[in-house]
């Protein structure tokens, strides 16, 4: 019996989370829950798993929850430094970091100075922070297991595989809602068309990120942490199937590819029963009926979230914390329909330019670093 605590459990990740948990009540108990500002939703989740302590980060909604949990014997926390906090907890085997964007930061450093495993969804943990999570990791030697689809496929293709060197990694791509369209039509799309994701269902700033291809540029930089692999290693493929999740191509030639239906219960369950593979209702993948699978290269010029990525990838230091912070801020504002689709990477890219650099930050640094990347991204956001 593994005791879980969930970071975001009324996201997306999170809500599929406690859908593996209730399917496997032998394996599983929810000892901690926190969310951001659904507060009915966490109460009603909290009133079904009966965890230890459930937290809300928004503080002004904690009577609120107090409130609707009052007849529960369930210990009642409010704000960040609570969420942060909570994850320190003795009882605790596994942290899944559910939570959006930058936030998962702090959160994830406690965990793994705790020594919980990290089954880790929050790819912007390792894409601000990268180098200081693996130096963390390793000091206090705790494991991360992948949640993200791509990377949970790369995790399995690597399965004794040992020590045997990665030539590439294949990261692959659906290319969202607008793969195809030109720089002419992405102008005027607005957040109502840029959430219709074709195969996934996830929470709106994620979803956002896949139609700008900046979740891929994200997953780029969680790979190059995550599997030790240099940038110029890592490829993008648009497969707009969504069946082969990612593939690791081996320096004799050789390809491995993880296949399965577009569920992220299934990379979810892998995080949380490894090593084990423990049976699942979750459809199989039908080769009778995806029998078409393609592949094609990103259009980079077009999504140049992308590259922006990467350029920031390769820059190193401080750069792809200051490439959050300002993307962060773009996705609020185009889905507050403050800015437009293609204008997010026209401030993402000034923001890069104008932030300080730093090679190599402290937490302090990177603290400071997001908080000076918004700062900027708001400015040039108004212009």
């Amino acid at each position: 019996m593994k005791n879980i605590a969930i970071l975001g459990s009324t996201g997306s990740i999170g809500t599929q989370t406690l859908q593996v948990i209730e399917a496997n009540p032998e394996r599983f108990r929810v000892e901690v829950l926190t969310a951001n500002n659904q507060v009915e939703l966490l109460a009603r989740q909290a009133k079904q798993f009966k965890p230890n302590m459930v937290v809300i980060g928004n503080e002004e909604k904690l009577g609120e929850l107090r409130d609707l949990l009052r007849d529960e014997d369930i210990k009642v926390y409010g704000g960040s430094d609570a969420i942060a906090q909570v994850v320190r907890t003795s009882t605790i085997d596994v942290v899944v970091t559910a939570m959006v964007g930058y936030s998962g930061l702090l959160p994830t450093i406690n965990a793994i100075k705790a020594g919980k495993t990290i089954a880790l969804a929050n790819k912007e943990t390792l894409v601000v922070a990268g180098d200081l999570i693996n130096r963390l990791v390793e000091e206090y030697k705790v494991a991360i297991l992948p949640v993200d689809s791509e990377h949970s496929a790369i995790f399995q293709c690597l399965a004794g595989e040992h020590d045997n060197p990665i030539e590439k990694i294949l990261l692959t791509a659906s290319g969202g809602p607008f793969r195809g369209k030109d720089h002419e039509y992405l102008r005027t799309v607005t957040a109502a068309q840029a959430l219709k994701h074709p195969n996934w269902h996830m929470g709106a700033k994620v979803t956002i990120d896949s139609a700008s291809m900046m979740n891929k540029g994200f997953e780029a930089i969680e790979a190059k942490w995550l599997f030790g692999v240099e940038p110029s290693r890592i490829e993008v493929l648009v497969h707009p199937q969504s069946v082969v999740h990612s593939m690791v191509q081996f320096q004799d030639g050789n390809v491995k590819a993880q296949l399965g239906v577009p569920d992220m219960r299934l990379p979810i369950q892998y995080a949380l029963t490894y090593p084990e593979r423990v049976h699942s209702d979750i459809p199989r993948l039908d080769f009778s009926v995806c029998s078409n699978l393609t592949f094609e290269k990103p259009d980079i010029k077009t999504f140049r979230n992308l590259g922006l990525a990467y350029e920031a990838m390769n820059r190193g230091g401080n750069a792809p914390c200051v490439l959050n912070a300002a993307n962060e801020v773009m996705v609020a504002a185009f889905l507050q329909g403050e800015i437009s689709f293609t204008a997010m990477s026209d401030v993402i890219e000034k923001t890069l330019d104008k932030v300080s650099f730093i090679g190599q930050p402290t937490l302090e640094d990177y603290i400071a670093t997001d908080r000076e990347g918004r700062r900027i991204a708001e400015q040039l956001k108004n212009k």
